[in-house]
């Protein structure tokens, strides 16, 4: 079996030890010769690539080359997968996008609303610029694309990238959201096919179908599900935050009697509920940064410090996450030509009849060798149409800001969006946010 050359691109991250866990949880089926990790700031590398080293050694000795670096020649040269996971600006932007929305009376969130918005004109250049980069030297590379906003990004590379089918633009929070399913009905995820619909952190499952039987579960799980439930879930969804995000999913399902809602559109169906739910003195991004982070790297430097990971508390198990799991599933199809089915963000092109053609639409995927093929949905009814139209209206019209360097349609993409809609309001933000991603943000005029 051919043994792969891999790059994760924002290698610093804290996602990142899960990943790599991963790889070594998957060795047999995604065999590795060499593994590179890139990201621009080399504290944070350093402490991952030096544990990656104590892993690799233990957990993975046949691999050939461990490499972490700044250089982006060094990084991209000969790979066969990049593995894009970078956050321009890093948790101390995020702070920022949600402050100055709750400063002018708009939820502060890291994806949706202002801060979405914020941080997708800072992500779009630099995964343009990084594409480019990986284009130049690994120019039949796949490009797994996990970097926020998805939708935003998605917009971005489709135009800016046509023709490059070996990009993928993917985001987990509907698998963590099938785990959930899957602890409630006593099953593994594995065992559960979805049908789901919508854009990136807006969409709905129409039905979870068991892959033995075709039992459709979404009934049951709708009766179930209308009051919240304790489930089995990752550490990281045990914070408080999420906790609460997912026991107000049962608020939607009882407000809306059709489907099963992706947990974000509490932002834009509530948004004004979930506004005041925040304290605009310490955000999300103060609980990431004081918790989960400093966490991440406080275990890294002690295994460091140790030298080892076998007979510690700190010994990898088969389960570390969502987010690593899904990323390499994905590159197990392409690399295995498997043709599995996987929620990816794909161009419409008449997957979803009676929505936009161009609209990067989250549905279910063959995904193989020659990349990936939407499954076909068929119409959806208006209100979910007009909601997605609405939505992609607001997506486009960033990206148009983004790219064009344009203030009106940064202002226009304010006022669709349906957390802030108040044109004073969204001229307000403008400013504030302008001022707060200078070096960020392409100049807007």
């Amino acid at each position: 079996m051919k043994k792969y050359s891999i790059c994760i691109v924002g290698g610093a991250s804290r996602y990142t030890p899960d990943m790599l866990a991963m790889l070594c949880n998957q060795k047999d089926r995604f065999p590795l010769k060499k593994i590179v990790l890139y990201d621009n700031e080399s504290e944070r590398q350093n402490i991952v690539g030096k544990y990656a080293e104590i892993l690799f050694k233990e957990y993975y000795p046949e691999l050939e080359e461990i490499i972490y670096t700044t250089d982006e020649k060094e990084a991209f040269k000969d790979i066969d997968f990049a593995l894009m996971q970078i956050r321009a600006g890093r948790l101390k932007m995020r702070e920022k996008d949600e402050k100055i929305s709750l400063k002018h009376e708009c939820l502060g969130q890291e994806t949706c609303g202002p801060g979405g918005f914020a941080y997708g004109l800072r992500s779009v250049p630099a995964v343009i610029n990084l594409i480019k980069s990986i284009r130049t030297y690994s120019s039949e590379c796949w490009i797994l694309n996990y970097s926020n906003p998805a939708a935003i990004v998605a917009e971005a590379t489709k135009r800016v990238f046509p023709s490059d089918y070996r990009i993928i633009n993917i985001c987990d929070m509907p698998i963590a959201i099938m785990d959930i399913y899957a602890s409630v009905l006593g099953l593994k995820r594995r065992d559960l096919e979805p049908k789901y619909f919508g854009l990136n952190h807006f969409g709905w499952f129409t039905h979870i179908l068991n892959k033995k039987t075709g039992e459709d579960y979404l009934p049951k799980l709708r009766e179930i599900l209308k009051t919240p439930v304790d489930v089995q879930t990752e550490p990281l969804f045990k914070e408080p935050s999420w906790k609460a995000t997912f026991e107000f999913m049962s608020q939607m399902i009882n407000d809306y009697d059709e489907y099963l809602p992706n947990t974000y559109l509490q932002y834009y169906l509530y948004p004004n509920k979930m506004r005041d739910k925040e304290n605009p003195e310490y955000t999300r991004a103060n609980e990431v940064i004081d918790g989960n982070e400093k966490e991440t790297y406080g275990r890294l430097r002690e295994i460091i410090s140790l030298g080892k990971i076998r007979g510690t508390k700190y010994e990898i198990t088969s389960d570390v996450g969502c987010h690593a799991e899904y990323i390499v599933d994905l590159a197990t199809a392409i690399a295995n030509n498997t043709n599995e089915i996987f929620l990816t963000i794909t161009e419409n092109n008449g997957a979803i009849q009676n929505v936009s053609s161009g609209m990067m639409v989250e549905v279910p995927c063959r995904v193989g060798s020659n990349g990936v093929e939407p499954l076909a949905v068929g119409s959806i009814p208006t209100f979910y149409k007009g909601l997605m139209e609405n939505q992609y209206a607001y997506e486009k019209l960033s990206v148009d800001a983004c790219l064009e360097g344009s203030y009106q349609k940064a202002l226009q993409a304010l006022v669709l969006n349906r957390t802030v809609v108040n044109t004073n309001i969204a001229k307000e933000l403008l400013e504030d946010l302008m001022e707060a991603n200078k070096g960020y943000w392409n100049e807007l005029r």
